[in-house]
């Protein structure tokens, strides 16, 4: 408590929010610059015209995958659970490769804009286009919750704000400021910002990394051990610290994992970043940037972990405002004083903003060209038309995850995020897998994986400890919770795999031999996707 009541008085407010204008004046100025061109097209609006160069992809790659969750969740969780916390990181880097092997350069390949693309190339558009649409949504509301959550954590410590209702209206300013970048810059705007936060971000870890090895003089031993000393068990450097003290928890440390190895192949927003290169050497020059930032940054984070943990104790972290996810600010703080933890908190208040613009872009992508002018017009709307249905969506998104981001104020960020991968893996991967290599696979398996896999995850996340009768649930004061894991992906996962297998051999083949053939040809050789056909 000592160490929040002195940081408390050693930043300056003015400071931080001098700092965090900056920022979005700039970033701000960026987006208005990348949008000078009016952009009337869906081409424009969704994917930027396809105009950017393999490098200037990896680095927004990074920027979009490397979230709130990433730097403030996994740091948060590393300096309190040491061992466990770390399988965050390891999790979404393994999820990375996992993505990048099986199914980005195929969905690239076939695709123009958005998953539902793919899904529906062969089979029937509008029950396919439905499901996808809604899985979509459902995945990138529960990311928006997480970096919603993070903003206001990440302020209320600069501002030292305790009360929730302070934290709150940082929320909502953080939503507000995000549907101003979707809405002036579409895709093209976002993505300069994402390239930007994606450099600042990985430079002021690695500084913060250089700050821990010459404190430490390159011991790591001695940076563990200060570690266990500050922390007051060493517990922390051996598995079970969360998971492993029953067997409940035994099974949400695996179904954790599962979630967290499988979902980004099947989250929209990272997979729709191909869409905005030219070629497809373009994307593979992407795919090899965006590898050695993002394995680079989660390597980092082990030892911001345990850097936070020695400098700071348990108490110092979960009493400060935001609770786990200030430990990082706080971390700057005690590294480089108050100047380094406004400038890192401003770092991700910018990943915070360039991430949910993304999602925003996403879902707004899905409603409109997958919703609205698949299954609602037809195919027949025009261009400008599914430009303003997405601007329409981006306004009510925006508000549904300021809301649902006040609830999840007090959960770890990285926590939230292995949810929305929780849903990816169980809807969208089942389907997206099945479409690209099981030639049988026909719409009533693509719509039972869809929407067994979104049911099944949603239903048993809202009977979880994480909605409900703990803590640190949305709803701490009530208890509706029935399901013993937080992260429902052990048991929603296989529904969903399992139920396209059903709905397929239940189902009619309605599939087309030449689409089936074409799109082979299409995901595997990239024959055909500089200019792709709709069907």
């Amino acid at each position: 408590m000592d160490l929040i009541l002195a940081a408390s008085q050693k930043t300056n407010p003015i400071l931080n929010i001098s700092v965090f204008v900056a920022f979005i004046v700039v970033t701000m100025y960026i987006v208005t610059k990348a949008a000078a061109k009016p952009q009337k097209s869906a081409t424009d609006f969704y994917t930027g015209g396809a105009s950017f160069t393999g490098t200037q992809n990896g680095l927004a790659i990074a920027g979009d995958y490397l979230s709130a969750a990433s730097f403030l969740g996994i740091v948060g969780a590393i300096a309190l659970t040491g061992y466990d916390g770390f399988l965050y990181s390891i999790g979404f880097f393994v999820a990375w490769l996992i993505a990048l092997l099986l199914v980005a350069e195929p969905l690239r390949n076939t695709g123009k804009f958005t998953m539902a693309d793919v899904l529906s190339f062969r089979l029937k558009q509008r029950p396919v286009r439905v499901a996808a649409a809604f899985a979509t949504l459902f995945t990138s509301l529960f990311y928006l919750i997480a970096q919603m959550a993070g903003a206001g954590s990440l302020v209320s410590v600069l501002l030292d704000l305790h009360s929730k209702t302070a934290q709150a209206v940082v929320v909502v300013v953080v939503g507000l400021v995000m549907m101003a970048y979707v809405l002036i810059g579409g895709m093209k705007g976002t993505t300069y910002v994402q390239m930007i936060k994606a450099v600042l971000l990985i430079a002021g870890v690695g500084f913060m990394f250089l700050i821990i090895a010459v404190m430490w003089k390159g011991n790591l031993s001695q940076l563990f051990a200060d570690a266990v000393n500050s922390h007051g068990d060493p517990a922390i450097l051996q598995p079970g610290q969360k998971y492993g003290a029953t067997t409940a928890t035994k099974f949400d440390f695996i179904s954790l994992g599962v979630a967290l190895a499988l979902g980004a192949a099947g989250l929209p927003h990272v997979l729709m970043r191909f869409y905005t290169v030219p070629t497809a050497k373009e994307a593979r020059k992407s795919v090899t940037w965006a590898i050695v930032l993002i394995g680079s940054f989660y390597l980092l984070t082990l030892f911001l972990g345990f850097g936070a943990a020695a400098l700071l104790s348990p108490e110092d972290i979960k009493n400060a405002p935001g609770g786990a996810n200030a430990a990082a600010p706080l971390l700057a703080m005690e590294l480089a004083g108050p100047i380094f933890m406004a400038l890192i908190s401003a770092v991700a208040f910018a990943t915070v903003l360039a991430v949910v613009a993304g999602l925003a872009i996403t879902a707004s992508a899905s409603v409109a060209h997958d919703f609205y002018n698949g299954v609602l017009r037809n195919g027949q709307a025009t261009e400008e038309e599914q430009v303003r249905v997405s601007r329409i969506t981006v306004v009510v998104i925006s508000l549904v995850s300021i809301a649902l981001g006040i609830l999840a104020m007090d959960q770890n960020v990285a926590f939230l995020v292995s949810l929305a991968f929780c849903i990816a893996a169980s809807a969208n991967l089942p389907t997206i897998l099945y479409s690209l290599y099981w030639k049988k696979f026909n719409t009533t398996g693509a719509v039972a994986s869809l929407w067994v896999g979104l049911g099944v995850a949603l239903v048993l996340i809202f009977f979880s400890p994480a909605v409900s009768g703990a803590e640190t649930a949305m709803f701490p004061n009530v208890d509706f919770s029935w399901f013993p894991l937080t992260n429902p992906g052990l048991v929603s996962i296989p529904a969903g795999f399992i139920a396209g297998i059903v709905g397929t051999y239940l189902g009619k083949g309605d599939e087309d031999p030449k689409l089936q053939s074409e799109m082979e040809v299409r995901s595997l050789t990239g024959v055909g996707v500089e200019a792709p056909v709709d069907h």
